[in-house]
């Protein structure tokens, strides 16, 4: 298929999606992903980017049509995307899906709630708009492909800023010319860089993605023009493979059931490797060294091996088992704290971590050895694309939200996603809570 009949099959999808057609299961991970993404969102309002960004658009104020995390003034919605995008990215404790690489969440949300805002969408609206906005940007991260990751480009802000306009744009109301002029105007606006992984510039990536496909959305819909090839023009400057495999089942089968919720407050490459960890049951006193084999893409991710600060440490898998070995909650924010990572006690269990690449192993994968006094090696894997039953997965989710924002918190919020679908409009879902 060449590019024009990809962005073409994309946009015919994104407008004819109705939320009454999708399987239950996948609305009830959507609804998880939507309940994930206010936890985070809420937890990470103090965060020193959350407040940058913040405090940056109230000063500039503007016309209120969408209200942001940890403020009670409405703005507009183009700043509104900005804000919370980065706001709910700060910790980066969001969903991923290995598919693309990429965090859908923090993009798609910010940009569907701040337009469902604006305009007085229902909440059946505004779930339609945003799950078609999600599935679309991991299977344009999909179709963009590993070299295009590879490359150094961050796909939560690439893909993601495509999906954002999709969500964007439908909202508005877009007609099929329209979403494709939106698709063209988002081509010269994605952007991001992996180089920003362990600073503020990466949730800050998130919050541009989601801005940028607001305002492509509005200005497509009010008529202008753009570059027709959109999605194929960014490919070719980008990367971009344009896997074929990326339209496969579109509309029948949905990408978003095999979403990867975090249950570490650190970047999800660890993940897999901290949930092996999790299954040999050893104590620090006990261990002489630590190998962990991932695949070799994960080595320029999260490979820190002297991190200095908390943020630094989230992208450590050598951090991150120390903390683990030394009994520390890495599921807790607090842990992922600067002064830990000066801990004397600690930076020695770090150096008995060492980690190497497999390119064997799938990209959701790890295995861990632990070496320990007197004993025969230790030694188990795990794999983040082992999809967790949806019983599972929700009492997880839900028991993460009440640990980020308090067990009460968590019930409002739940007890609101659920009745969305008879919501008649979306303006106080975060400015209620």
């Amino acid at each position: 298929m060449n590019d024009s009949g990809f962005q073409d099959a994309i946009v015919e999808f994104a407008l004819g999606l109705e939320w009454s057609g999708v399987p239950e299961d996948v609305r009830e991970v959507f609804r998880l992903s939507l309940l994930d993404w206010c936890a985070v969102g809420l937890a990470g309002v103090n965060e020193p980017v959350s407040v940058k960004l913040r405090d940056m658009v109230l000063a500039e104020g503007g016309r209120g049509e969408a209200f942001v995390f940890g403020a009670d003034v409405a703005l507009p919605a183009r700043a509104a995307a900005l804000a919370n995008g980065a706001i709910s990215h700060a910790l980066d404790f969001d969903d991923t899906h290995f598919l693309h690489i990429g965090h859908p969440s923090v993009t798609i949300f910010p940009a569907a709630l701040a337009v469902a805002q604006r305009v007085g969408a229902t909440g059946a609206e505004f779930l339609a708009a945003a799950l078609a906005g999600y599935e679309a940007s991991v299977r344009i991260g999909h179709w963009l492909g590993r070299a295009h990751y590879e490359a150094g480009f961050h796909m939560t802000a690439t893909a993601g800023c495509f999906g954002a306009t999709i969500a964007a744009a439908r909202l508005m109301g877009a007609d099929a010319v329209q979403m494709g002029a939106a698709l063209g105007l988002a081509s010269t606006r994605a952007s991001g860089l992996k180089a920003q992984f362990g600073s503020m510039g990466k949730p800050y990536n998130a919050g541009m993605a989601a801005s940028a496909g607001v305002e492509a959305a509005l200005l497509a819909v009010s008529g202008m023009t753009s570059d027709a090839s959109g999605l194929g023009s960014f490919a070719a400057g980008h990367a971009g493979e344009r896997n074929a495999a990326a339209l496969g089942e579109l509309g029948q089968v949905f990408v978003t059931s095999a979403v990867s919720h975090k249950f570490h407050a650190c970047c999800h490459g660890t993940h897999a490797a901290l949930e092996a960890l999790a299954k040999l049951d050893v104590a620090a006193g006990e261990v002489t060294g630590v190998q962990i084999t991932v695949h070799p893409r994960w080595l320029k991710v999260c490979n820190l091996a002297e991190p200095l600060t908390g943020l630094e440490a989230k992208f450590s898998y050598r951090m991150c088992f120390a903390f683990a070995l030394a009994g520390l909650e890495t599921g807790a924010l607090a842990t992922f704290a600067d002064e830990n990572c000066a801990d004397p006690r600690l930076r020695a269990l770090r150096d008995l971590v060492a980690v190497q690449g497999d390119a064997s192993l799938a990209d959701g994968a790890a295995r861990v050895l632990v070496n320990c006094h007197g004993d025969m090696a230790r030694q188990a894997e795990f794999d983040l694309d082992q999809v967790l039953p949806l019983p599972q997965r929700r009492d997880r989710v839900q028991a993460k939200a009440a640990v980020l924002i308090g067990e009460d918190k968590t019930r409002q919020i739940w007890a609101r996603i659920e009745n969305l679908e008879v919501t008649r409009n979306m303006s106080g879902f975060i400015s209620a809570q």
